[in-house]
């Protein structure tokens, strides 16, 4: 039987998006503060009894925070259009190298809305 876990984390970023008309809201550079559930999936391990430690997902996510953190989105290479959709796929690709259980992404952008991402 497989189990998941999952860790929240937090960022607090500016972006705007490149690609809606001018006067939508979201094309002018704002904040957010991001809530970020990664979760990992797989049988528990035999001795330990978990699925990942989540000291291990807490290192994992650090240096994928620090190039988020307090930073406008749209300059980090792969995030020019940050939806929370995009942003969400380009934290998989950063984090599934290092953590294979990868199974879900939740990206919330306000306490009202939010994204789910999967995987390719």
């Amino acid at each position: 039987m497989a189990h998941s876990v999952f860790h929240i984390f937090h960022l607090e970023c500016a972006r705007f998006l490149p690609h809606l008309p001018a006067d939508h809201p979201c094309a002018r550079v704002h904040g957010h503060s991001f809530r970020i559930e990664v979760h990992a999936a797989g049988a528990l391990h035999e001795k330990l009894g978990w699925v990942v430690d989540f000291a291990d997902l807490e290192a994992v996510w650090r240096p994928v925070a620090e190039q988020l953190d307090h930073r406008t989105l749209n300059d980090v290479a792969g995030l020019e259009n940050p939806t929370s959709e995009n942003l969400a796929a380009w934290l998989w690709s950063q984090l599934k190298p290092a953590l294979p259980g990868l199974s879900r992404i939740v990206v919330q952008e306000t306490v009202h809305a939010g994204c789910i991402y999967t995987g390719p």
